[in-house]
């Protein structure tokens, strides 16, 4: 090397190094690093936009992000000197590192109304009061067989009236309230029929021609939320059975009383639909196939079979699962919670499923907890009622998810051998609660039916 070199600022040395090279008339020149003001334009530009550039998976989207900030071609080259938007989004995307930050946490959508589902569990089972107020009235002749035919037809069909007109909700409360009023009525009427059918005496036809009108009306009471005003409308048969231990109503009040809360139920009803049927009308779209309805109504026709198959033994079982059926709809909503929680916290599909298989073992455990105690205090017998209660909350838990013909048609064998051998009922209960398990496991441990 001969020369001297310039150490000043501002000389050529400034953006290069100048090797002079054996040869008088060769030089090296080796080209330092600067930071320009384009690059100096974009590492601020990272910096300013890194939060939200690191969870980005690919250019495209910081690309997109650009775009939003009102990036122009004119400013991308002149400013920081990229050929386009694409190139300034290539180079955020290298220097900014990747993160992906967990999503902020937010309120469980699922989050089940306490009060409510208490409320529910409690309905199911007042209207029993009836048949203990009218008791002293029934006739050693009288036979219940044409109430258990009106009563099961009234389950099946108020199954696949309450999933359609659910179905309707989605377009309008309106729209659902016109599929109540043409629904209810012909339950009602097919429900007394079938009691007709095989009654022996027309006050039979006549007691079960009031509990098919009531549980039609019960059941738009409840599609449409007010269980408030159906527990008011009950409050006649409650007064009655709170005063029998101490004074005798007579048989006038006994038959009064729940014809005064039938009448009260039905006025009910009417101010619900009313008010349902002023509501703004929704969306045009043309109504759901009958046919999807129909596993509904026959899971629940195999359901009041097997309760009340179950009730011939022990008559308290059935009173036990009616007021299970309101904890039984809080863990349903307390699943759906869960289950969105395990998915946010697992990170394989196969980690999701254990905690999916967790998540209804702990449902399945709490259902089943208190109605141990239940059985034992009604003298009933643990081993019919406890895997019947499971099959019945598995199947509803199915059906909550839009899987309607596995528990159907479960239920349906399940009920088909009951009636069949009735001494086999702890293994068909049983059978029945693992299939439907097994089938929930298979169904709700992807991570599809829960997004």
């Amino acid at each position: 090397m001969s020369g001297p070199m310039a150490l000043e600022p501002g000389g050529a040395e400034q953006d290069t190094l100048a090797l002079r090279l054996a040869r008088p008339d060769t030089t090296l020149a080796l080209r330092l690093p600067r930071r320009t003001a384009h690059r100096a334009a974009v590492d601020d530009l990272a910096a300013e936009l890194a939060d939200r550039i690191g969870p980005a998976v690919h250019p495209y989207e910081v690309a997109a992000l650009l775009e939003s900030e009102g990036l122009t071609a004119a400013v991308v080259q002149e400013r920081y000197g990229h050929r386009d938007i694409f190139a300034l989004a290539s180079a955020l995307f290298e220097r900014v590192p990747r993160t992906f930050p967990e999503p902020v946490p937010t309120p469980d959508p699922w989050r089940p109304d306490h009060v409510r589902c208490l409320l529910r569990g409690l309905l199911f089972a007042l209207p029993g009061l009836a048949y203990l107020l009218t008791a002293p009235l029934w006739h050693p002749a009288h036979r219940v067989t044409a109430l258990i035919v009106a009563a099961l037809a009234s389950w099946a069909w108020g199954q696949a009236l309450g999933h359609r007109a659910h179905l309707r909700m989605a377009t309008g409360r309106r729209e659902a309230a016109r599929t109540l009023l043409a629904g209810a009525p012909v339950g009602a009427a097919v429900a007394t029929g079938c009691a007709a059918a095989v009654a022996q005496d027309g006050p039979m036809t006549l007691v079960a021609a009031a509990q098919s009108i009531y549980l039609a009306s019960a059941g738009v009471l409840l599609v449409l939320g007010a269980e408030w005003l159906l527990l008011a409308a009950l409050t006649p048969l409650v007064a009655g059975c709170a005063v029998l231990p101490w004074w005798e109503p007579g048989p006038v009040l006994r038959t009064g009383l729940p014809a005064l809360a039938l009448l009260a139920t039905l006025a009910v009803t009417a101010y619900v639909l009313r008010v349902a049927l002023a509501a703004p009308a929704g969306p045009d779209a043309p109504p759901p196939k009958r046919h999807r309805s129909l596993p509904y109504g026959l899971f629940g026709l195999a359901a009041g079979i097997l309760v009340l198959l179950e009730g011939r033994r022990h008559p308290y079982a059935v009173i036990v699962l009616t007021v299970s059926m309101g904890p039984a709809e809080w863990l349903l909503y307390r699943f759906r919670g869960l289950s969105v929680a395990a998915l946010r916290a697992a990170a394989t599909p196969l980690a999701f499923l254990w905690r999916s298989a967790g998540v209804l073992g702990l449902c399945l455990f709490l259902y089943l907890l208190p109605l141990l105690p239940a059985a034992l205090l009604t003298g009933s017998d643990p081993r019919v009622l406890l895997p019947l209660a499971a099959a019945l909350w598995t199947a509803l838990l199915l059906q909550a998810f839009g899987t309607a013909w596995p528990p159907a048609v479960i239920c349906l064998l399940a009920a088909a051998v009951a009636l069949l051998d009735l001494p086999a009922l702890p293994l068909i209960h049983g059978a029945a609660a693992l299939c439907l398990t097994a089938c929930a496991l298979w169904t709700l441990g992807r991570p599809a039916p829960h997004v």
